[in-house]
This record gives structure tokens, sequence and C-alpha cells, in this order.
């Protein structure tokens, strides 16, 4: 994420700040049109998806942004702005500069694709030795370039994508045999639904739905914290500071009328989720600030997000068929991205595979962490004499679940 503002631009968590702030000059997901050639349908259906300006020129895409001054900007710049800020990091951690670098990217990626990420990183002054892709480097990560294993499975959930890939292991060289996905599916989409249950819980307490951005931005960010603390625990509290115009204003009102009841027995509504309203203090305008609080519970953040669970295993079973498997026959099952922490969804997997998912390897750095092995592998400092190879799959293509 890059946002960019009339002072400087801003890159990773700087910039997530500015993203309720300025929507339209912060700039995400620029890996999905990074070296990609768009059909104008394509394009309109994906233009509809960002609050920034998405431009078509002879199907690449560029961005338009206002910085003092409208510009328009490319994938590959945008890319080469977080690899800068990664490069000067690595520098001011390792006390000396850094020139050379190993990149993944998703193995669906094709050669333009893979020649523009390499611009990229050429522009943010790395030399590219090796690139690799994004399942073979989460294999890596969880030792099975040297274990006794032969069909693996990966699947990566993050924050707005669902990527599965099938890989056969021949010695030390990986094949990816099938894959599949989801775009559009992904934390972002679990935390919308929470965040729209809190919608609700707040029009009946107060009469009205937040519409200010800092005050958006506050729920997203509880929403999220939420969404991390239920990983680890049943429940999880949120506090947020919200204004109310006394005009909107009226009694609090019951909000079991909004739990989804169809989908909850009344048995467990009265531990899901608990609501507090106070008002701190009231202003001359018109106005008055509360504390929204409210007590979450896994149960809860399940339960509305369970379809969207079950969708993960779409692509799974895809995969399975494209590889001509049965689901049985895979020996592991590997886990990336820090979606794949929530405990449900770990459930899941487990359930339709009959065993539990390899979860050794932080999910969240599964893939740094099978690219910088194999950077050090070919710079000659990681203990390690077993390199990963991979073998080209000229007919393999990714079928995307949407």
């Amino acid at each position: 994420m890059v946002s960019f503002t009339d002072d400087d631009v801003y890159v990773g968590y700087e910039s997530l700040e500015l993203a309720d702030s300025n929507p339209q000059n912060t700039i995400y997901d620029a890996k999905r049109f990074i070296g990609k050639i768009f059909t104008p349908e394509e394009l309109e259906a994906e233009i509809g998806r960002y609050p920034f300006k998405v431009l078509n020129k002879n199907g690449m895409v560029e961005f338009s942004v206002t910085s003092n001054e409208t510009i328009t900007v490319t994938p590959e710049y945008v890319g080469s702005r977080l690899l800068l800020k990664l490069k000067e990091m690595a520098e001011e951690y390792l006390g000396m500069p850094v020139a050379n670098a190993v990149i993944s990217v998703p193995a669906e990626f094709d050669l333009k694709q893979r020649n523009s990420t390499i611009e990229a990183a050429n522009l943010a002054g790395l030399k590219i030795l090796r690139v690799i892709n994004e399942p073979t480097a989460a294999a890596m990560a969880y030792g099975l370039h040297k274990a006794d294993v032969f069909h693996v499975l990966v699947i990566d959930l993050g924050g707005g994508t669902l990527d599965v890939s099938l890989l056969n292991k021949q010695g030390g060289m990986f094949l990816t045999r099938a894959m599949s996905g989801n775009n559009k599916l992904g934390g972002q989409d679990f935390n919308q639904r929470l965040l729209q249950y809190l919608y609700k819980q707040i029009y009946q307490t107060y009469g009205f739905i937040p519409s200010r951005k800092e005050e958006i931005h506050r729920l997203r960010q509880a929403v999220e914290m939420v969404k991390l603390n239920l990983t680890l625990h049943q429940t999880a509290h949120m506090s947020v500071l919200l204004t109310v115009e006394e005009k909107d204003r009226r009694e609090p009102q019951s909000t079991d009328a909004e739990l989804p009841k169809d989908r909850l027995s009344s048995a467990d509504r009265p531990h899901m989720n608990r609501v507090f309203g106070a008002t701190l203090s009231e202003k001359k305008n018109g106005e008055s600030q509360v504390l929204f609080e409210t007590e979450i519970s896994r149960k809860l953040f399940d339960t509305l997000n369970e379809d969207l669970f079950q969708k993960i295993l779409v692509p799974i079973q895809q995969v399975l068929k494209e590889g001509h498997l049965e689901k049985t026959e895979i020996d592991e099952v590997v886990l990336v991205g820090g979606s794949t922490r929530i405990p449900r969804i770990r459930q899941v997997i487990q359930e339709f595979f009959g065993k539990d998912p390899n979860t050794s390897v932080d999910p969240d750095l599964a893939v740094v962490t099978g690219v910088a092995i194999q950077a050090g592998i070919d710079g000659g400092s990681w203990p390690l004499q077993v390199s990963a190879l991979e073998i080209p799959n000229k007919h393999l293509q990714k079928t995307n679940f949407n």
C-alpha cells in the first residue's frame, strides 16, 4: 500500500493510516495489475472495486493520483516504492548496502508479469538474482524440499485473495501441477461481515450509522484487532469513540433482533455479544460523544463468516480434480497468509482432509522465509546443500472462483 500526499509518499503501515482519509490517492493491490494485459471488460470490472482512479493504457493499468499536481503512476512504480522501503529497512538493520535480491511471485505469473516485477525491483536499486514461485517458497520454509513427500497442497489466504496450489516434488525439484483460487476472498471480507454487524448494533443503540472518515477508520482498526484477538481467545472486547448528532439520537433498543437468528440458537445469544453505550460529554453544537463498547465472541465471528469459510474448499476441490488426486493422496497441507490463523478456517481444512494441516511455520512469514532460504543458498551463506528447482509447466492455468 502506497499513499501519495502533497508532502510525501507514504509506504506500508504509514500509508494504511491514510487509507480512509486519503482513499483516492492510496494505491493497493498493485500486484494484481503489474505486467498484466486486460480486456476492456475485465478492466471495467476491476475499476469498480477501488476508490482510486484506474486508467486503461492500451490494456495496461496506470493509476491517477494527486500530489501537489495530478500525475499517473504505473504498478511497477508503486511496487518499486514498496521494495525501496524494504531495501532501506534491511540496510538499516544490517548496517551495510543491499544490492541483490531473490524475489517471489504468484505461480500463475507469466513472463511479462515476472519481467515487470523485476523492473520494479530495478527501479528500487535491486538486482534480481532469481525469481521463484510463492508456493515453492512456502514449501521450502516448511522444509519440504528436504522431506520425503510427493504431493504438497499450499493454501494461501491473505487479506484479499485465496490461492491454492498443488505441487509435485521430485527430488529437490518442484512442479506446480494445478492452481485455483478466489481473488475476492480474504481477511478484508471477514472484517467487512463483522463491520456490517457492528453498524447494525450502533444504529439500534444510537439511531445513526457512523459516516465520518476518522470514525470509520477507528472502527476498521478495532475490527481488525478483534479478529486478531479472536485467533487466540474466545472473546474480544472493543471500544470506539463516536460522535452523535443530537437530532439523530434515540433511546437505546434491544440489539437481539439484529442477531442472525436463523444461524444462532437462543442459547448462544446471551454470551455472544454485549453492547454498552455511555455518553462521555455534551457539545454545544448539538453533538455528543459516546463510547461504543461491545464484546464479540469467536462463535459470533465464525457464524457471521461461515459461508465464506466454506468457500475456501471450492478451489481446493478444483485443484484436486485438475490434479486427478483424491484428498487422501495429499502428503502435506501447508498454510500461508495471516487469515489461515483463524481457528475455524483451520478446522474446516482439517475436517475436509481428515488430518491437521502443517502449521509449524508462521503463515505470515512462510513465503518470505522460503525466499530467504533460497537467497542464502544462492549467496553461498546458507548451510544447506539442497536448492529448490522449479520445473516450468507451460500448460498451467489458474481457475478462479469469484
